[in-house]
C-alpha cells in the first residue's frame, strides 16, 4: 500500500547531556542528522525538515536537499519545536506530517510511511506506532515504554510499568521467587516514539497545558491522552533498531552502518 502525501519532520538540538551534539555525531563519516532525513526520503516524504536551534546542525545539512528550520532555543520538547517549524514551513492544516526522533538513523522506511498511513486512515489526532514485547527484562525496564490498545486500535494507556499487570503470574513468580521469564498468555506491547499528526493538530498538541499523568510518568503522548484525544496505535511493520542517546549506542550505530554497507557490496 503507498503511503499518502506527507512531510517528515525532525527536532534536531546540538545539546545532550549524554551524547552532547548528538545530530552531528558521524556515522560512516557523515553526521547522524543527515542520515535520519535520508530515511525520511526513502520512506517516501515529499519534504524532510529539520528543526533545530544551532547553525552547525544547518550547515551541516547544507546542499543535502534537506530543508531546515531555525527555531527558538527555549522549546521545552521536540513537539513545541515541531510546531513552530510548522509555521516557518507554512504547512496547510491537513497536511500529515511525522515526527521523527533525530536519534534515529536506521528508521524503517515503510514504518515511516506507515505512521503517514495510520494518520490518513484515521481521524484520530495522533497516529504512533507499537511493536511486541518477547523478553522479560524489556517487559520490566522503565525505559520501555509500554502501550495498550483498545479494540479499534486506539491507545488506552501509555506507561513505563509492564501493563497490563498479569497479577496472578506476577504474585505466582514472586511467591517463587522467579521472575526471568514472560508470564504466560500475556500480551504486550512496547510503543515506538514516532508519531504522526496533521499540522493542525500538531499545533494543536503544542499548546495543551501538560497534565498530571505526564509528569508523573515523564510521557509527553499521556497528555493528549488526558486531554481526552485520540492516538491510534498501529503495529510496526518492520523492526527500529534502538536509537543513539549514549557512546555504546553510537558505536553500535557506526558497527551496524559498517555490516549494511558490507553487505550491499556483496549483494
Amino acid at each position: 500500500m503507498t503511503a499518502p502525501d506527507f512531510v517528515v519532520a525532525i527536532p534536531a538540538r546540538y545539546a545532550a547531556s549524554r551524547l552532547p551534539g548528538k545530530p552531528l555525531r558521524l556515522i560512516g563519516g557523515e553526521p547522524m542528522v543527515l542520515h535520519v532525513a535520508r530515511r525520511a526520503l526513502a520512506a517516501g516524504a515529499r519534504e524532510a525538515w529539520v528543526a533545530t536551534d544551532d547553525l552547525r546542525i544547518a550547515e551541516a545539512l547544507q546542499g543535502s536537499g534537506v530543508q531546515v528550520a531555525m527555531t527558538s532555543p527555549d522549546h521545552a520538547s521536540g513537539t513545541d519545536r515541531l510546531a513552530e517549524c510548522s509555521r516557518i514551513a507554512g504547512w496547510a492544516d491537513d497536511t500529515i506530517v511525522v515526527n521523527l526522533q533525530g536519534d534515529e538513523p536506521f528508521a524503517p522506511a515503510d514504518g515511516i510511511a506507515c505512521v503517514a498511513r495510520t494518520v490518513a486512515d484515521s481521524d484520530a489526532g495522533i497516529a504512533t506506532l507499537a511493536t511486541p514485547i518477547d523478553d522479560i527484562d524489556t517487559l520490566l525496564d522503565p525505559n520501555a515504554v509500554k502501550v495498550v490498545r483498545a479494540a479499534n486500535g486506539d491507545t488506552l494507556m501509555f506507561s513505563r510499568a509492564p501493563l497490563p499487570w498479569p497479577r496472578d503470574a506476577f504474585a505466582k513468580q514472586a511467591s517463587e521467587k522467579t521472575r526471568d521469564a514472560m508470564p504466560p498468555g500475556g500480551h504486550w506491547l512496547r510503543h515506538i516514539g514516532i508519531y504522526g499528526y496533521r499540522a493542525s493538530a500538531l499545533r494543536a498538541f503544542a499548546a495543551l497545558p501538560a497534565g498530571v499523568l505526564e509528569r508523573i510518568e515523564s510521557l509527553e503522548q499521556l497528555r493528549a491522552l488526558e486531554a481526552g484525544w485520540r492516538i491510534a496505535v498501529t503495529l510496526a511493520p518492520s523492526p527500529f533498531p534502538p536509537g543513539v542517546d549514549t557512546p555504546d549506542d553510537l558505536a553500535r550505530a557506526e558497527r551496524l552502518w559498517q555490516d549494511m554497507e558490507r553487505a550491499g557490496r556483496n549483494g
